[in-house]
Protein backbone atom coordinates (compact mmCIF):
# COMPACT_ATOMS: atom_id res chain seq x y z
CA UNK A 1 0.00 0.00 0.00
CA UNK A 2 1.04 3.55 -1.08
CA UNK A 3 -0.12 6.93 0.38
CA UNK A 4 1.34 10.22 0.52
CA UNK A 5 1.40 12.62 3.55
CA UNK A 6 -0.48 15.12 2.58
CA UNK A 7 -3.12 12.69 2.00
CA UNK A 8 -2.86 10.77 5.33
CA UNK A 9 -2.86 14.46 7.12
CA UNK A 10 -6.32 15.29 5.26
CA UNK A 11 -7.64 11.96 6.36
CA UNK A 12 -6.52 12.26 10.12
CA UNK A 13 -8.11 15.59 10.59
CA UNK A 14 -11.00 14.88 9.07
CA UNK A 15 -14.04 15.52 12.10
CA UNK A 16 -13.25 12.70 15.06
CA UNK A 17 -16.61 10.88 16.11
CA UNK A 18 -15.92 10.41 20.04
CA UNK A 19 -13.53 8.94 21.61
CA UNK A 20 -15.03 5.20 21.66
CA UNK A 21 -16.93 5.19 18.69
CA UNK A 22 -15.51 3.42 15.17
CA UNK A 23 -15.25 5.12 12.05
CA UNK A 24 -16.92 2.64 10.53
CA UNK A 25 -19.59 2.06 12.02
CA UNK A 26 -22.28 -0.18 10.85
CA UNK A 27 -24.61 1.74 9.33
CA UNK A 28 -23.08 5.20 8.80
CA UNK A 29 -21.96 5.82 5.45
CA UNK A 30 -18.19 5.74 4.57
CA UNK A 31 -16.27 9.11 5.35
CA UNK A 32 -15.17 11.21 2.50
CA UNK A 33 -11.68 11.62 2.01
CA UNK A 34 -10.61 15.07 0.23
CA UNK A 35 -7.32 16.23 -1.75
CA UNK A 36 -6.06 19.35 -2.74
CA UNK A 37 -4.25 20.63 -5.61
CA UNK A 38 -3.41 24.32 -6.29
CA UNK A 39 -6.36 25.69 -4.23
CA UNK A 40 -8.90 23.81 -5.61
CA UNK A 41 -11.03 20.54 -3.53
CA UNK A 42 -11.61 17.09 -5.70
CA UNK A 43 -13.65 15.15 -3.40
CA UNK A 44 -13.40 11.39 -4.06
CA UNK A 45 -15.12 8.51 -1.41
CA UNK A 46 -12.59 5.96 -0.52
CA UNK A 47 -13.41 2.55 0.57
CA UNK A 48 -11.48 -0.22 2.69
CA UNK A 49 -9.81 2.25 5.86
CA UNK A 50 -10.48 2.14 9.50
CA UNK A 51 -9.36 4.49 11.93
CA UNK A 52 -9.13 5.35 15.36
CA UNK A 53 -7.87 8.05 18.32
CA UNK A 54 -5.43 7.31 20.67
CA UNK A 55 -5.64 7.96 24.84
CA UNK A 56 -3.50 11.20 24.03
CA UNK A 57 -5.98 12.16 20.80
CA UNK A 58 -3.75 11.24 17.94
CA UNK A 59 -5.66 9.95 14.94
CA UNK A 60 -4.59 6.63 14.28
CA UNK A 61 -5.88 5.04 10.66
CA UNK A 62 -5.11 3.09 7.42
CA UNK A 63 -6.61 3.19 4.14
CA UNK A 64 -5.83 0.87 1.40
CA UNK A 65 -5.90 2.11 -2.04
CA UNK A 66 -6.31 0.99 -5.44
CA UNK A 67 -3.45 -0.27 -6.95
CA UNK A 68 -3.44 2.28 -10.01
CA UNK A 69 -0.50 4.71 -10.94
CA UNK A 70 -0.42 8.59 -13.08
CA UNK A 71 0.61 7.25 -17.02
CA UNK A 72 3.07 9.48 -16.63
CA UNK A 73 4.79 7.63 -19.62
CA UNK A 74 1.64 8.42 -21.74
CA UNK A 75 1.74 12.04 -20.70
CA UNK A 76 5.23 12.48 -21.50
CA UNK A 77 4.65 10.43 -24.82
CA UNK A 78 1.55 12.91 -25.48
CA UNK A 79 3.97 15.81 -25.29
CA UNK A 80 6.88 14.69 -27.40
CA UNK A 81 3.99 13.76 -30.45
CA UNK A 82 2.96 17.25 -30.01
CA UNK A 83 6.33 18.71 -30.04
CA UNK A 84 6.91 17.08 -33.48
CA UNK A 85 3.50 17.94 -35.22
CA UNK A 86 3.87 21.35 -34.01
CA UNK A 87 7.42 21.71 -36.26
CA UNK A 88 6.01 19.74 -39.25
CA UNK A 89 3.40 22.58 -38.87
CA UNK A 90 5.85 25.33 -38.74
CA UNK A 91 7.90 23.54 -41.72
CA UNK A 92 4.62 23.54 -43.63
CA UNK A 93 3.41 26.80 -42.68
CA UNK A 94 7.32 28.00 -44.16
CA UNK A 95 6.67 26.46 -47.77
CA UNK A 96 3.25 27.77 -48.15
CA UNK A 97 4.69 31.60 -47.38
CA UNK A 98 7.11 30.89 -49.84
CA UNK A 99 4.51 29.45 -52.38
CA UNK A 100 3.13 32.73 -51.73
CA UNK A 101 5.79 34.76 -52.57
CA UNK A 102 6.68 32.66 -55.63
CA UNK A 103 3.02 33.17 -56.77
CA UNK A 104 2.81 36.86 -56.16
CA UNK A 105 6.35 37.51 -58.04
CA UNK A 106 5.27 35.26 -61.50
CA UNK A 107 1.84 36.83 -61.00
CA UNK A 108 3.73 40.19 -61.35
CA UNK A 109 5.77 38.98 -64.41
CA UNK A 110 2.56 37.80 -66.01
CA UNK A 111 1.83 41.19 -66.07
CA UNK A 112 4.51 42.35 -67.19
CA UNK A 113 4.24 39.67 -70.16
CA UNK A 114 0.76 40.91 -70.98
CA UNK A 115 1.82 44.20 -71.00
CA UNK A 116 4.25 43.72 -73.69
CA UNK A 117 2.50 41.34 -75.63
CA UNK A 118 -0.10 44.20 -75.70
CA UNK A 119 2.55 46.50 -76.85
CA UNK A 120 3.60 44.19 -79.34
CA UNK A 121 0.32 43.21 -80.88
CA UNK A 122 -1.03 46.97 -81.29
CA UNK A 123 2.68 49.32 -81.85
CA UNK A 124 4.34 49.36 -85.19
CA UNK A 125 7.55 48.51 -84.06
CA UNK A 126 9.56 45.79 -86.07
CA UNK A 127 10.40 42.97 -83.38
CA UNK A 128 12.44 39.77 -84.28
CA UNK A 129 12.70 36.16 -83.49
CA UNK A 130 14.34 37.42 -80.27
CA UNK A 131 11.31 39.09 -78.94
CA UNK A 132 9.63 36.15 -78.84
CA UNK A 133 12.53 33.61 -77.97
CA UNK A 134 12.86 36.28 -74.53
CA UNK A 135 9.20 35.83 -73.97
CA UNK A 136 8.73 32.01 -74.51
CA UNK A 137 11.53 31.72 -72.17
CA UNK A 138 10.05 33.58 -69.88
CA UNK A 139 6.62 31.84 -70.15
CA UNK A 140 7.97 28.43 -70.20
CA UNK A 141 10.01 28.91 -66.84
CA UNK A 142 6.89 30.01 -65.44
CA UNK A 143 4.99 26.85 -66.36
CA UNK A 144 7.89 24.98 -64.37
CA UNK A 145 7.14 26.93 -61.30
CA UNK A 146 3.54 26.07 -61.55
CA UNK A 147 3.70 22.69 -62.52
CA UNK A 148 6.21 22.24 -59.10
CA UNK A 149 3.53 24.18 -57.53
CA UNK A 150 0.99 21.92 -57.84
CA UNK A 151 3.06 18.96 -57.07
CA UNK A 152 3.53 20.09 -53.19
CA UNK A 153 0.96 22.20 -53.12
CA UNK A 154 -1.50 20.88 -50.15
CA UNK A 155 -5.10 22.06 -50.18
CA UNK A 156 -7.04 24.08 -52.42
CA UNK A 157 -4.88 25.26 -55.82
CA UNK A 158 -7.46 27.39 -57.58
CA UNK A 159 -4.97 29.95 -57.50
CA UNK A 160 -2.17 27.85 -59.40
CA UNK A 161 -5.09 26.35 -61.88
CA UNK A 162 -5.60 29.48 -62.86
CA UNK A 163 -2.09 30.88 -63.15
CA UNK A 164 -1.42 27.60 -65.25
CA UNK A 165 -4.56 28.44 -67.87
CA UNK A 166 -3.41 32.11 -67.96
CA UNK A 167 0.21 30.99 -68.88
CA UNK A 168 -1.10 29.03 -71.23
CA UNK A 169 -3.14 31.64 -72.72
CA UNK A 170 -0.11 33.57 -72.92
CA UNK A 171 1.83 30.79 -74.88
CA UNK A 172 -0.94 30.50 -78.00
CA UNK A 173 -0.85 34.38 -78.23
CA UNK A 174 3.12 34.85 -78.46
CA UNK A 175 3.23 32.12 -80.89
CA UNK A 176 -0.08 33.55 -82.65
CA UNK A 177 1.76 37.01 -83.15
CA UNK A 178 5.13 35.58 -83.92
CA UNK A 179 3.40 34.55 -87.25
CA UNK A 180 2.32 37.76 -87.94
CA UNK A 181 5.50 39.14 -88.74
CA UNK A 182 3.83 42.49 -89.57
CA UNK A 183 7.55 44.45 -90.65
CA UNK A 184 8.64 41.12 -92.34
CA UNK A 185 11.83 41.45 -90.23
CA UNK A 186 12.13 37.43 -89.99
CA UNK A 187 11.75 37.32 -93.74
CA UNK A 188 14.55 39.41 -94.04
CA UNK A 189 16.31 37.83 -92.04
CA UNK A 190 15.85 34.07 -93.29
CA UNK A 191 16.62 35.29 -97.17
CA UNK A 192 20.12 36.49 -95.21
CA UNK A 193 20.16 32.44 -93.95
CA UNK A 194 19.87 31.35 -97.17
CA UNK A 195 22.13 34.07 -98.87
CA UNK A 196 24.73 33.18 -96.65
CA UNK A 197 24.00 29.10 -98.11
CA UNK A 198 24.36 30.00 -101.34
CA UNK A 199 27.64 32.63 -100.98
CA UNK A 200 29.84 29.06 -99.20
CA UNK A 201 29.92 28.29 -102.74
CA UNK A 202 32.96 31.45 -102.75
CA UNK A 203 35.05 28.32 -100.98
CA UNK A 204 35.15 26.94 -104.31
CA UNK A 205 36.52 29.97 -106.26
CA UNK A 206 38.32 32.71 -103.77
CA UNK A 207 39.69 34.76 -105.72
CA UNK A 208 36.26 35.27 -108.00
CA UNK A 209 35.43 38.90 -106.02
CA UNK A 210 32.29 41.03 -106.23
CA UNK A 211 33.13 44.56 -107.87
CA UNK A 212 33.10 46.69 -105.26
CA UNK A 213 31.11 49.75 -106.08
CA UNK A 214 27.73 49.74 -103.93
CA UNK A 215 28.79 51.34 -100.87
CA UNK A 216 27.94 49.52 -97.49
CA UNK A 217 24.90 49.88 -95.96
CA UNK A 218 24.64 52.89 -93.04
CA UNK A 219 24.97 51.04 -89.57
CA UNK A 220 21.59 49.92 -88.13
CA UNK A 221 19.64 49.95 -91.36
CA UNK A 222 17.13 47.00 -92.10
CA UNK A 223 16.07 47.78 -95.58
CA UNK A 224 18.68 46.47 -97.34
CA UNK A 225 19.04 45.53 -100.87
CA UNK A 226 19.94 41.71 -102.40
CA UNK A 227 22.86 43.10 -104.04
CA UNK A 228 24.49 44.62 -100.95
CA UNK A 229 23.83 42.07 -98.82
CA UNK A 230 26.19 40.08 -101.30
CA UNK A 231 29.19 42.56 -101.47
CA UNK A 232 29.06 42.68 -97.49
CA UNK A 233 28.50 38.89 -96.64
CA UNK A 234 31.12 37.71 -99.33
CA UNK A 235 33.81 37.51 -96.81
CA UNK A 236 31.98 34.29 -95.65
CA UNK A 237 35.21 32.98 -98.11
CA UNK A 238 37.32 34.27 -95.72
CA UNK A 239 36.34 32.32 -92.42
CA UNK A 240 39.38 32.36 -89.86
CA UNK A 241 41.71 34.93 -91.88
CA UNK A 242 41.42 38.95 -92.08
CA UNK A 243 41.17 39.46 -95.53
CA UNK A 244 38.47 42.40 -95.28
CA UNK A 245 38.68 45.76 -94.76
CA UNK A 246 36.90 45.86 -90.81
CA UNK A 247 33.80 45.66 -89.28
CA UNK A 248 30.83 47.69 -91.02
CA UNK A 249 27.96 46.55 -89.85
CA UNK A 250 26.55 43.78 -87.10
CA UNK A 251 23.20 41.65 -87.46
CA UNK A 252 20.51 41.64 -85.13
CA UNK A 253 20.86 39.63 -82.14
CA UNK A 254 19.98 35.58 -81.82
CA UNK A 255 18.78 34.61 -78.35
CA UNK A 256 20.52 31.24 -78.04
CA UNK A 257 19.55 30.69 -74.33
CA UNK A 258 18.62 31.66 -71.17
CA UNK A 259 22.01 30.80 -69.18
CA UNK A 260 21.63 27.41 -67.32
CA UNK A 261 21.61 29.10 -63.50
CA UNK A 262 18.38 30.77 -64.04
CA UNK A 263 17.45 34.52 -63.86
CA UNK A 264 19.17 35.72 -60.89
CA UNK A 265 22.84 35.39 -62.65
CA UNK A 266 22.79 38.22 -64.91
CA UNK A 267 26.69 38.72 -64.89
CA UNK A 268 29.05 36.32 -66.87
CA UNK A 269 30.47 35.80 -69.98
CA UNK A 270 30.30 32.76 -72.88
CA UNK A 271 31.36 31.77 -76.13
CA UNK A 272 33.48 28.91 -77.83
CA UNK A 273 37.17 27.71 -77.66
CA UNK A 274 38.71 28.52 -80.58
CA UNK A 275 41.27 25.83 -81.24
CA UNK A 276 43.97 27.27 -84.51
CA UNK A 277 44.65 24.07 -85.91
CA UNK A 278 40.89 22.50 -85.55
CA UNK A 279 38.94 25.45 -85.47
CA UNK A 280 35.29 23.67 -86.53
CA UNK A 281 35.73 21.58 -83.53
CA UNK A 282 36.01 24.34 -80.68
CA UNK A 283 33.58 23.70 -77.27
CA UNK A 284 31.03 25.97 -76.23
CA UNK A 285 31.42 27.35 -72.74
CA UNK A 286 29.04 29.05 -70.60
CA UNK A 287 30.56 30.85 -67.17
CA UNK A 288 28.09 32.28 -65.36
CA UNK A 289 29.22 34.80 -61.92
CA UNK A 290 27.93 34.32 -58.52
CA UNK A 291 24.82 36.32 -57.61
CA UNK A 292 27.34 39.29 -56.67
CA UNK A 293 28.61 39.81 -59.64
CA UNK A 294 32.34 39.02 -58.83
CA UNK A 295 33.12 35.32 -58.05
CA UNK A 296 33.52 33.23 -60.71
CA UNK A 297 33.18 29.54 -59.45
CA UNK A 298 31.58 27.56 -61.83
CA UNK A 299 31.35 26.98 -65.73
CA UNK A 300 30.20 24.19 -67.88
CA UNK A 301 31.26 22.78 -71.24
CA UNK A 302 29.55 21.67 -74.39
CA UNK A 303 30.42 19.65 -77.23
CA UNK A 304 28.40 21.27 -79.25
CA UNK A 305 25.67 23.75 -79.81
CA UNK A 306 23.00 21.50 -79.59
CA UNK A 307 24.11 20.05 -76.54
CA UNK A 308 23.56 23.93 -74.81
CA UNK A 309 20.70 24.20 -76.27
CA UNK A 310 18.95 21.08 -74.67
CA UNK A 311 21.56 21.40 -71.16
CA UNK A 312 22.48 17.73 -72.48
CA UNK A 313 26.09 16.11 -72.09
CA UNK A 314 27.20 19.33 -69.45
CA UNK A 315 30.39 19.32 -68.06
CA UNK A 316 30.56 21.23 -64.58
CA UNK A 317 33.46 22.40 -63.26
CA UNK A 318 34.42 24.45 -59.83
CA UNK A 319 37.56 27.02 -59.83
CA UNK A 320 36.27 29.46 -56.88
CA UNK A 321 38.90 32.00 -57.48
CA UNK A 322 37.85 33.72 -61.00
CA UNK A 323 36.89 37.45 -60.61
CA UNK A 324 34.83 39.68 -63.50
CA UNK A 325 32.96 38.89 -66.69
CA UNK A 326 36.60 39.32 -68.64
CA UNK A 327 36.90 35.04 -69.02
CA UNK A 328 37.95 34.29 -72.33
CA UNK A 329 38.85 30.37 -73.48
CA UNK A 330 41.44 29.71 -76.35
CA UNK A 331 43.31 26.43 -77.52
CA UNK A 332 41.39 24.61 -74.93
CA UNK A 333 42.50 26.94 -71.84
CA UNK A 334 40.52 29.11 -69.66
CA UNK A 335 41.91 32.32 -69.03
CA UNK A 336 40.81 34.22 -65.67
CA UNK A 337 41.27 37.31 -63.49
CA UNK A 338 42.48 35.85 -60.35
CA UNK A 339 40.12 36.96 -57.87
CA UNK A 340 41.35 40.05 -55.42
CA UNK A 341 44.49 40.39 -57.57
CA UNK A 342 45.77 42.00 -61.19
CA UNK A 343 47.07 38.51 -61.65
CA UNK A 344 46.06 36.52 -65.22
CA UNK A 345 45.26 32.30 -64.28
CA UNK A 346 45.47 29.40 -67.36
CA UNK A 347 43.24 26.93 -66.24
CA UNK A 348 43.54 23.81 -68.65
CA UNK A 349 40.06 22.74 -69.49
CA UNK A 350 41.16 18.69 -69.44
CA UNK A 351 42.05 18.88 -66.39
CA UNK A 352 40.40 21.95 -64.48
CA UNK A 353 43.89 23.02 -62.90
CA UNK A 354 45.85 25.85 -62.89
CA UNK A 355 48.76 25.86 -65.33
CA UNK A 356 49.87 29.27 -65.39
CA UNK A 357 49.59 32.29 -63.04
CA UNK A 358 51.04 35.48 -63.90
CA UNK A 359 50.51 39.11 -62.64
CA UNK A 360 49.80 41.28 -65.37
CA UNK A 361 52.33 44.40 -65.05
CA UNK A 362 50.77 48.09 -64.02
CA UNK A 363 47.12 46.62 -64.15
CA UNK A 364 45.10 48.08 -61.74
CA UNK A 365 42.35 45.78 -60.53
CA UNK A 366 39.40 45.68 -57.57
CA UNK A 367 36.70 47.89 -59.50
CA UNK A 368 39.65 50.60 -60.12
CA UNK A 369 38.79 50.98 -63.90
CA UNK A 370 36.12 49.17 -64.91
CA UNK A 371 34.14 49.20 -67.68
CA UNK A 372 30.32 51.46 -67.44
CA UNK A 373 28.29 49.65 -65.80
CA UNK A 374 30.04 46.58 -65.17
CA UNK A 375 31.92 46.37 -62.11
CA UNK A 376 34.86 44.27 -61.35
CA UNK A 377 36.21 43.74 -64.94
CA UNK A 378 39.47 45.66 -64.57
CA UNK A 379 40.80 42.84 -66.82
CA UNK A 380 39.30 41.82 -70.11
CA UNK A 381 40.85 38.71 -71.91
CA UNK A 382 40.07 38.69 -75.61
CA UNK A 383 40.41 36.44 -78.46
CA UNK A 384 40.76 36.87 -82.28
CA UNK A 385 42.21 35.72 -85.23
CA UNK A 386 46.20 36.49 -84.03
CA UNK A 387 46.10 34.96 -80.66
CA UNK A 388 45.29 35.84 -77.08
CA UNK A 389 45.06 40.05 -75.74
CA UNK A 390 44.33 41.69 -72.44
CA UNK A 391 42.37 44.92 -72.50
CA UNK A 392 43.11 46.61 -69.12
CA UNK A 393 44.11 50.26 -67.74
CA UNK A 394 46.87 51.22 -65.81
CA UNK A 395 47.56 54.77 -63.19
CA UNK A 396 50.33 55.64 -66.13
CA UNK A 397 47.56 55.54 -68.34
CA UNK A 398 45.19 57.67 -66.30
CA UNK A 399 42.32 55.30 -66.80
CA UNK A 400 42.54 55.00 -70.59
CA UNK A 401 42.33 51.31 -72.46
CA UNK A 402 45.48 49.91 -72.10
CA UNK A 403 46.10 46.48 -74.86
CA UNK A 404 48.82 43.94 -74.98
CA UNK A 405 49.19 40.86 -76.67
CA UNK A 406 50.10 37.87 -74.65
CA UNK A 407 51.74 34.75 -75.08
CA UNK A 408 49.35 32.13 -74.32
CA UNK A 409 51.58 29.51 -73.04
CA UNK A 410 53.48 31.53 -70.56
CA UNK A 411 51.41 34.87 -70.23
CA UNK A 412 54.03 37.37 -71.18
CA UNK A 413 53.23 40.15 -72.26
CA UNK A 414 54.68 40.34 -76.08
CA UNK A 415 53.42 44.22 -76.81
CA UNK A 416 51.56 47.02 -75.36
CA UNK A 417 49.35 50.28 -77.32
CA UNK A 418 48.15 52.58 -75.21
CA UNK A 419 45.05 54.47 -76.40
CA UNK A 420 42.89 57.70 -75.89
CA UNK A 421 39.95 56.12 -75.20
CA UNK A 422 38.74 56.39 -71.25
CA UNK A 423 37.92 52.72 -70.05
CA UNK A 424 35.44 53.86 -67.92
CA UNK A 425 33.00 55.38 -70.24
CA UNK A 426 33.12 52.27 -72.41
CA UNK A 427 30.58 49.50 -72.16
CA UNK A 428 32.64 46.51 -73.63
CA UNK A 429 35.36 45.54 -76.01
CA UNK A 430 36.45 42.70 -78.28
CA UNK A 431 39.57 42.37 -80.79
CA UNK A 432 38.92 41.31 -84.52
CA UNK A 433 42.06 41.02 -86.48
CA UNK A 434 44.06 42.68 -84.45
CA UNK A 435 41.81 45.48 -84.13
CA UNK A 436 40.08 46.97 -80.68
CA UNK A 437 36.50 47.30 -81.09
CA UNK A 438 34.61 49.31 -78.14
CA UNK A 439 30.93 49.86 -77.28
CA UNK A 440 29.09 52.05 -75.33
CA UNK A 441 25.56 52.27 -74.04
CA UNK A 442 22.53 54.59 -76.15
CA UNK A 443 19.68 53.52 -74.41
CA UNK A 444 18.16 50.46 -73.00
CA UNK A 445 17.96 48.92 -76.30
CA UNK A 446 20.86 49.96 -78.28
CA UNK A 447 24.65 49.89 -77.93
CA UNK A 448 26.82 51.62 -79.96
CA UNK A 449 30.28 50.14 -81.34
CA UNK A 450 31.62 53.80 -81.49
CA UNK A 451 35.94 53.32 -81.30
CA UNK A 452 38.45 51.33 -82.69
CA UNK A 453 42.28 50.84 -82.15
CA UNK A 454 44.40 49.36 -84.81
CA UNK A 455 47.70 47.47 -83.57
CA UNK A 456 48.40 46.90 -86.64
CA UNK A 457 48.90 50.64 -87.59
CA UNK A 458 48.86 52.97 -84.28
CA UNK A 459 45.48 54.43 -85.80
CA UNK A 460 42.56 55.13 -83.64
CA UNK A 461 39.31 56.79 -84.70
CA UNK A 462 35.33 56.46 -84.19
CA UNK A 463 32.67 54.49 -85.99
CA UNK A 464 28.89 54.47 -85.67
CA UNK A 465 27.61 51.46 -85.83
CA UNK A 466 24.21 50.25 -84.17
CA UNK A 467 23.92 47.13 -81.98
CA UNK A 468 20.55 45.90 -80.88
CA UNK A 469 20.27 44.61 -77.72
CA UNK A 470 17.18 42.86 -75.82
CA UNK A 471 18.11 43.32 -72.39
CA UNK A 472 19.68 46.42 -70.23
CA UNK A 473 23.25 45.50 -69.94
CA UNK A 474 25.53 43.81 -71.39
CA UNK A 475 28.36 42.05 -69.17
CA UNK A 476 30.67 40.82 -71.81
CA UNK A 477 31.25 40.20 -75.56
CA UNK A 478 33.58 37.46 -76.91
CA UNK A 479 34.50 37.06 -80.73
CA UNK A 480 35.02 33.68 -82.59
CA UNK A 481 37.33 33.91 -85.59
CA UNK A 482 36.08 30.83 -87.27
CA UNK A 483 32.68 31.48 -86.58
CA UNK A 484 33.07 35.18 -86.97
CA UNK A 485 30.51 35.97 -84.36
CA UNK A 486 30.32 37.87 -81.15
CA UNK A 487 28.89 36.11 -77.78
CA UNK A 488 27.48 38.20 -75.57
CA UNK A 489 26.35 37.81 -71.81
CA UNK A 490 23.47 39.99 -72.27
CA UNK A 491 21.77 40.25 -68.51
CA UNK A 492 21.93 36.01 -68.13
CA UNK A 493 20.45 35.89 -71.73
CA UNK A 494 23.10 34.10 -74.33
CA UNK A 495 22.95 36.33 -77.38
CA UNK A 496 25.32 36.27 -80.36
CA UNK A 497 25.73 38.43 -83.61
CA UNK A 498 26.81 37.83 -87.07
CA UNK A 499 29.66 40.49 -87.93
CA UNK A 500 29.55 42.23 -91.23
CA UNK A 501 32.99 43.06 -93.12
CA UNK A 502 33.73 45.25 -96.56
CA UNK A 503 35.15 43.00 -98.37
CA UNK A 504 38.28 44.90 -99.69
CA UNK A 505 41.01 45.43 -97.32
CA UNK A 506 41.31 48.79 -96.38
CA UNK A 507 42.37 51.24 -93.35
CA UNK A 508 39.34 52.07 -90.66
CA UNK A 509 37.46 55.07 -91.14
Amino acid sequence: MRCSLAFLLALCFLPAPGPAQDLTAPGSEAPLATSWAEGDAVSQTFSNFTGSVSDRGICQCSVSLPDSTFPADRVEHLEFTARILAQKFEKELSKVKEYVHLISVYEQKLVNLTIRVEVMEKDGISYTELDFELIKLEVKEMHKLVIRLKESFVGSADIVDQLEVEIRNMTLLVEKLETLDKNNVLTIRREILALKAKLKECEMAKTELVPATPPPPAPGKHAISFYNLKYLFNVSCFIGSCSHGGVVNISNPSVVKLNWRGFSFIYGAWGRDYLPEQPEKGRYWVAPLNTDGKLLEYYRLYNTLDDLLLYASAQQYRIAYGQGSGTAVYNNNMYVNWYNTGNIAKVNLTTNAVAVSRPLPNAVYSNRFSYANVDWQDIDIAVDEHGLWVIYATEASTGNIVISKLNDTSLEVLNTWVTRQYKPSVSSTFMVCGVLYATRTLNTRAEEIFYYYDTNTGREGNLAIKMRKMQERIQSINYHPFDQKLYVYNDGYLVNYNLIFLQEPQEPV
